[in-house]
């Protein structure tokens, strides 16, 4: 191997090395450690050189001698067999208790990295208080900063969650009396005249059916939510034509888009075939084009265009209406999110339809998602390539 092949290798494997993110609270930790164990080896050095090799024997017993009172030779010899015949054990000590004084200062030094994590996470539990460590445990700031990120956009969902559900309930509560109260009333009605002329009688009946037609109808899109919620669905996979498809759905449209004034244009290959559950992916067109009727503005145009692409399939379902604000756009997808106009009517469902949409789409691993501009807002979902027929 030639000497720049060689160099060339080892370059790139030091290019995969990743970098320590703890390099420079090591590295200062390492010297650290170094200069303590320099300093207590001098320490020990000047003691022996200086005190115990010239001065310590005079010392002691000047001591002796001078406060205690003892004779000079019994001070000598005192200091003799017991100082001088055990001079290594004495050292071992001296070299012991110097090493664990200048270690105790290097902990000391030390502990004062886990009293800034200590902080940090105090300030972690507080909402306004920012978290600072020092510059080398800079990577563990980060992390703690993002961990008080994630706590406080987890918080913010479990409220939205929580005034989510208590929306849920006054919403729930107004959206089945409306239809019991009519019912009980014309029932009443009906009841209390038995002698109601037959006309009459025959369109409070009506009306009292088309209730709780609505009734049944806000309950099943209830329990359909938490059939998606509860349980693994399982797809039925099917061939069918998208074309026909859509035809099929937009004649059964034809009462809702005649009352409305609105008209619908499709826009697909004839012969495109696609690989899904037929049931439930006709529920998520139905319920697209539900939204798109009830949406847009009386007697305009409603476009389905559908086109296959190298990443899959796409379909856009486009209306022309009142333009959809970003932050509705957000939750347009979420369970019981209906937007006010729908939710001053008695026509708008429970705000499951898109929801369940969702799910479906998921479940055959697309995506759907809205945009709304210029009055024109745009429904798109997008199939994987597993769900086109021809691959």
């Amino acid at each position: 191997m030639k000497f720049k092949d060689f160099l060339i290798k080892w370059q790139n494997k030091l290019c995969k090395i990743k970098p320590d993110a703890y390099l420079q609270l090591k590295t200062k930790i390492y010297l650290r450690f170094i200069l303590i164990a320099i300093v207590s080896i001098v320490i020990t050095m000047l003691l022996y050189d200086f005190l115990w090799y010239n001065h310590a024997g005079n010392l002691i017993t000047d001591f002796l001698v001078n406060i205690l009172g003892w004779s000079t030779e019994s001070a000598y010899w005192f200091y003799h067999d017991i100082f001088r015949a055990n001079s290594d054990l004495f050292w071992i000590a001296t070299i012991g208790m110097v090493s664990l004084v200048c270690f105790l200062f290097f902990f000391r030094w030390f502990m004062h990295f886990f009293n800034a994590i200590d902080k940090g996470i105090d300030a972690l539990l507080q909402d306004n208080a920012e978290i600072s460590l020092p510059p080398e445990m800079l990577p563990i700031e980060r992390k703690l900063n993002l961990v008080k990120q994630t706590l406080l956009q987890r918080t913010l969902a479990t409220y939205e969650a929580e005034q989510r559900k208590n929306d849920l309930v006054m919403y729930l509560a107004h959206d089945l009396k409306t239809p019991l109260t009519s019912i009980i009333g014309y029932l009443s009605l009906l009841s209390e005249a038995p002698d109601m002329p037959t006309e009459q009688r025959a369109k409070y009946m009506n009306i009292t059916m088309a209730k709780a037609q609505r009734l049944e109808q806000l309950i099943d899109e209830f329990f359909e939510i938490t059939r998606y919620n509860l349980q693994e669905q399982e797809l039925s996979r099917e061939t069918i034509n998208l074309h026909y498809l859509l035809v099929q759905l937009t004649d059964e449209f034809y009462p809702l888009l005649q009352a409305h004034g609105n008209t619908i244009t499709l826009t697909t290959p004839e012969d495109l075939n696609i690989y899904v559950d037929p049931d439930k992916m006709a529920r998520v067109f139905n319920n697209i084009l539900k939204n798109a009727i009830a949406y847009s503005y009386p007697n305009t145009l409603i476009q389905i265009i559908a086109k296959p692409m190298a990443e899959g399939l796409e379909i856009n379902f486009l209306n022309k209406g009142q333009t959809i604000s970003p932050q509705k756009l957000q939750s347009i997808f979420e369970k019981f999110f209906r937007l006010d106009s729908a939710r001053a009517s008695n026509t708008g469902g429970a705000g499951l339809g898109l929801a369940i949409a969702r799910e479906i789409i998921h479940l055959h691993g697309g995506e759907i998602c809205a945009s709304s501009d210029d009055e024109v807002t745009c429904f798109c979902v997008q199939l994987p390539p597993s769900c086109l027929a021809n691959n």
